[in-house]
């Protein structure tokens, strides 16, 4: 079996080519992205129930985590992350990931474990890419890198990829690289990421070659981000876009959309 430092040596060559002519929304894609999202509902409410259940005590579960339980170590994380029935603690937040991380550097995790390793290697990756001075958490963003690229390739994490994607962008923790940047968010938006239809998008919009694509990315992403505080950025980024699209740029667009909704249904 490998480990996690071999497969990071497997998993480091380049993201698939994004290849504008294939259809956006795959059989396999789609159907893994559904699975995501109903793993990630799944997680999310038992993670609410065990907070709130008088008979799941923090104590109760500091011991199974203690005791090697990941499914505990990761309830703990996520409720100290999110301040769910505790006091928000990034540091406990953070040990308690690693905790996880650490148990499945070289181990597989089961199919009931996938989403719950795959979320902490991708909480891990957040906290080292940005830092938390405050709770003593160093930025570490090569490392992230590699965390969220070990959960796009081996888990196919629409959520990794996309964090990877806009770290290329950027060239946080690695060098800029345009093609590398478009091939991992494309991979995401293809599964419905919203953020990374919006950061795709974007790019494609602002070239010269691809604007009715780009805007069609872009309300697809406005679309499916609502009013949400967190998604503003997205809202405001369709209606800059909008704003300077030319007529033509729109209606293109506007066909695309309506075929991209049939492929999808």
């Amino acid at each position: 079996m490998l480990g996690f430092a071999a497969l990071l040596a497997v998993f480091s060559a380049p993201a698939p080519a994004l290849d504008s002519a294939e259809p956006l929304a795959k059989v396999s894609s789609a159907a893994d992205s559904a699975k995501s999202q109903r793993d990630a509902r799944a997680a999310t409410r038992e993670v609410s129930e065990s907070s709130r259940d008088a008979n799941v005590s923090i104590e109760s579960l500091r011991h199974a985590a203690d005791g090697g339980e990941p499914l505990a170590a990761w309830r703990l994380a996520r409720m100290y992350a999110d301040g769910d029935g505790v006091a928000r603690d990034d540091r406990k937040a953070f040990d308690y990931f690693s905790k996880i991380v650490d148990r499945f550097a070289n181990d597989d995790p089961s199919p009931g474990e996938r989403f719950m390793v795959s979320n902490a290697f991708i909480a891990l990756g957040a906290y080292l890419r940005d830092g938390a001075p405050d709770a003593g958490i160093g930025a570490d963003p090569e490392r992230a890198i590699d965390l969220f690229r070990y959960a796009a390739t081996f888990f196919r994490s629409a959520d990794a990829q996309y964090s990877l994607g806009r770290m290329y962008l950027d060239g946080v923790g690695v060098k800029k690289d345009a093609r590398q940047a478009m091939s991992w968010l494309g991979l995401a938006a293809r599964k419905g990421h919203t953020g990374a239809q919006a950061l795709m998008g974007q790019v494609m919009f602002e070239g010269s070659a691809e604007r009715p694509r780009g805007l069609m990315y872009l309300s697809l992403a406005r679309a499916a981000a609502g009013d949400h505080p967190a998604d503003k950025w997205i809202v405001e980024m369709h209606q800059k876009a909008l704003a300077s699209a030319s007529e033509a740029d729109r209606k293109a667009a506007d066909g695309m959309v309506e075929s991209y909704l049939k492929r999808r249904d």
